[in-house]
Order: structure tokens, then C-alpha cells, then sequence
């Protein structure tokens, strides 16, 4: 991802008929205006665009958790890393348990129920200090859910898995869709299905260094809504077509070609409460 230093600032999405949350995302560089409720700005003391990663994430029995924000990539960028006890806390208004495992929210892709939660294996490497095994019970415990472990991407410097899968149900994902017989997509394939998962592939293509132009399934997911995020390419068609064949709910596609050059899309810069 491109670390920005601009002025940060959040605005609130309207409500629309169904919706029980509150979300938030970021109003640079996206055709969402019409969506949003405009005039206050949230969480100002933010120090990057990048909300998901940062803010609390709720687990199915109602808590929030808040984890220790100090990836590997913002190494030497230590101004552009929110801590959110210290800089959000104050003015978010929830109660949050605090835990000191470092994930990153944008590594967490729960299921509907959220008694499911996906992490890629970058965990691993930025939790040098515990084993593996009390990680992930801890990790269990503390998100009150299942942990499925997915192989990162070598070539994301986050390694993310919300630009890899994100669920449709309780046992089916979308995955990326690629040529390759016998590349990343397949070993996620062969990992989730230990564990009952199926894949179905969804529009994507590559672009080069850190782009997220082309990741089609970070998108941002309300209670009624799929804000789909376009490019400007003929792929766009088809990604609006399957995401309606899909989703049993509203897609609003969103242009943000702007934002995805930086390494991420509308589920990056977006945050439920």
C-alpha cells in the first residue's frame, strides 16, 4: 500500500432501509459523494487512509477487539501508523479489549455469522514471538470465532487476505479468478476446502507493484448493500453481472481506479461500528 500524508478524514455512509450499522469510509478519490452524509468528519486524528486496518474489529457476541497495529511495512514510517488506543479511542464511543497480537484488520475476513474467520499466514511472520498453535487459540478466543489460516501472497506487502477471498455464506467464499492451473489461487482453494470451504472464482486481473486496480472482491459489504469497486475496463461488466447473480442484495458499482493505485480498495478504507 502507498502510504498517504494528507489530511485524513472519515465521513459516515447514509442509512438505507435494512441497514443495523454504522459505516465509514473514506471520501478521497471515489465516486461516492451521493452515498455519504456530508459536513462532520470522523476519526481526524487518523494518521492513514487505510481504516479497516487499524480500527476494532466486532466479534459475533457483541465485543470489540482492538489489535496491535505494527505491521512489518510501515517499518521506518512510524508517523504514518495510528494507534487507535491513543489517537481514536477517545472520540470512537465504544467499549474495546484491547489484545496484543499484531494483525492488521484488513487480515481478518469474517463470515456472515462471524463465527469464521479467515487470516492469511502473515500473521505468522509478524507474530514472531508466540508458536503458531497458542496464536491461533488465542486468536480463537479472542475473536470468538474459527481461524482458517490461508496462504499469503508474496508479492503484497501486506498480505491481506481480504484481497483474496471474502465469504458469501457460512462455507462458500469468492476467490479471485486467474488462468493459472496450479498458482496461489489454487493453494487457497486446497486450504479452505480442509475445512469445508468452496470457492467461487469472481472477476479479477493483475496489475503491477503495489496496485489493488483489479481486485474486484474489496468491496464494501453493508447489511443491504455490495459497493463494488470499478476501474474504468471492460472487466467491470462482468464483475457487476456476477456480483448480482451472487449477492442477494443492492450492487452499487463505485469507480475507484484513484484509490486502488495506492494497494487498496473500498473494503480497505472502510470501517463498520
Amino acid at each position: 500500500m502507498e502510504l498517504s500524508q494528507e489530511k485524513i478524514y472519515f465521513q459516515k455512509l447514509k442509512r438505507v432501509r435494512g441497514d443495523t450499522k454504522e459505516y465509514y469510509i473514506s471520501g478521497e478519490n471515489i465516486d461516492m459523494e451521493k452515498h455519504l452524509v456530508q459536513g462532520k468528519q470522523y476519526f481526524v486524528n487518523a494518521k492513514d487512509i487505510w481504516l479497516r486496518d487499524f480500527m476494532p474489529v466486532k466479534t459475533h457476541d457483541g465485543r470489540y477487539v482492538s489489535l496491535r497495529y505494527e505491521p512489518s511495512y510501515l517499518n521506518g514510517y512510524e508517523s504514518l501508523r495510528t494507534d487507535y488506543r491513543r489517537d481514536l479511542a477517545k472520540d470512537a464511543g465504544i467499549d474495546v479489549e484491547y489484545s496484543d497480537i499484531n494483525l492488521d484488520g484488513g487480515n481478518i475476513v469474517f463470515s456472515p455469522l462471524r463465527k469464521k474467520a479467515i487470516i492469511s499466514d502473515r500473521v505468522f511472520f509478524e507474530n514472531p514471538e508466540r508458536e503458531r498453535e497458542s496464536l491461533l487459540a488465542e486468536l480463537s478466543r479472542i475473536l470468538a470465532a474459527q481461524i482458517i489460516i490461508i496462504p499469503a501472497l508474496g508479492s503484497d506487502m501486506t498480505g491481506h487476505a481480504d484481497g483474496m477471498v471474502r465469504f458469501i455464506d457460512e462455507n462458500t467464499v469468492i476467490g479471485n479468478r486467474t488462468p493459472y492451473k496450479a498458482g496461489h489461487e489454487q493453494k487457497i482453494k486446497k486450504a479452505l476446502k480442509k475445512h469445508g470451504i468452496s470457492v467461487i472464482d469472481f472477476p479479477y486481473f493483475e496489475s503491477k507493484g503495489i496496485s489493488a486496480v483489479g481486485t474486484y472482491l474489496n468491496f464494501l459489504e453493508t447489511d443491504g448493500t455490495i459497493f463494488l469497486p470499478t476501474f474504468g475496463v471492460e472487466t467491470d461488466d462482468e464483475a457487476i453481472d456476477d456480483a448480482k447473480k451472487i449477492f442477494k442484495k443492492k450492487i452499487i458499482p463505485v469507480r475507484c481506479e484513484k484509490i486502488a493505485e495506492k494497494g487498496g480498495c473500498l473494503n480497505c478504507i472502510s470501517w463498520e461500528k
